[in-house]
């Protein structure tokens, strides 16, 4: 469903991608993990074909920069993580952007279904009819998942949602929520790609990770291949040890130093006695 094959980017003479390959299919949910710098965005802007790579992006089959936009929009959509904060808009309003390759000047009654529908998935629904600019910071991130969900609302087979950082701003309910959530978009044999920074979180829900270090694919595959001690002290040049999750049987990373116990002090009243 997607390949990549020697992706490279750079600015001036700063190569912030090397040579990056992979492959990932329906069903699959992709975390992309590395420290600040990577390359993580980039990649992710390299796969929507947002800037002038070299190497090769094929999507069913077909080179990203070979698809007609309108049509590519009906099976792809990113979630970007900035997002305008200032939009004169009510919320349903501003999910309703998702449709705008669907309709001209009018959205009909799929459109509103799809509005709808998305809305109540990512537990927007109730303050469809608030401004966006009285939202906070958690809701408006929401608001723009559901616009995701929205823009890829067909019977389209192996749509692909991007998705750089959506869990900026969210409580743990709504991390846990919004993975969930990307898990049953997938297991409808489509495809998320999800830049994060929580390790283990990553852990828990991806199928497969992509590692980053200063633009290198450091490993790719499935997280208990990917993350081992080694590798993440490495990558992140911070000491960490790895356990096992006791509920979910995936690796769980925690990071520091194992502290030593201090030799017992004699105590005040000793002191004095």
């Amino acid at each position: 469903m997607l390949q990549l094959s020697d992706i490279q980017f750079q600015v001036k003479t700063k190569i912030l991608l090397k040579d990056i390959s992979l492959s990932a299919g329906p069903g699959e949910l992709v975390a992309i993990l590395g420290p600040n710098g990577a390359g993580k965005t980039t990649l992710l802007k390299s796969i929507a074909n947002e800037i002038p790579y070299s190497g090769k992006v094929l999507f069913k089959g077909k080179e990203m920069n070979q698809w007609n936009d309108k049509e590519l929009a009906k099976h792809k959509a990113k979630f970007s993580q900035h997002n305008s904060q200032d939009i004169p808009l009510v919320a349903k309003e501003v999910v309703m952007m998702g449709r705008y390759p669907y309709f001209g000047s009018t959205p009909n009654r799929r459109d509103l279904e799809a509005v709808a529908s998305s809305m109540r998935f990512t537990d927007t629904h109730s303050f469809r009819n608030r401004p966006y600019n009285q939202l906070s910071g958690g809701e408006k991130q929401r608001v723009h998942l559901a616009r995701i969900f929205t823009q890829l609302h067909n019977p389209e087979q192996h749509k692909m949602a991007l998705l750089d950082e959506p869990l900026n701003n969210l409580d743990v309910h709504y991390q846990y929520k919004i993975l969930n959530q990307l898990k049953s978009f997938v297991a409808a044999d489509n495809l998320a790609i999800v830049v994060m920074h929580d390790i283990n979180l990553a852990a828990q829900f991806a199928d497969s990770i992509l590692l980053l270090k200063q633009g290198n694919c450091v490993e790719y595959g499935p997280p208990k291949e990917v993350l081992t001690a080694d590798t993440i002290c490495n990558v992140y040049d911070f000491p960490c040890q790895l356990v096992t999750h006791p509920h979910s049987d995936t690796p769980m990373i925690v990071f520091g130093e194992q502290k030593v116990k201090p030799k017992q002090k004699t105590s005040y009243n000793e002191f004095t006695s």
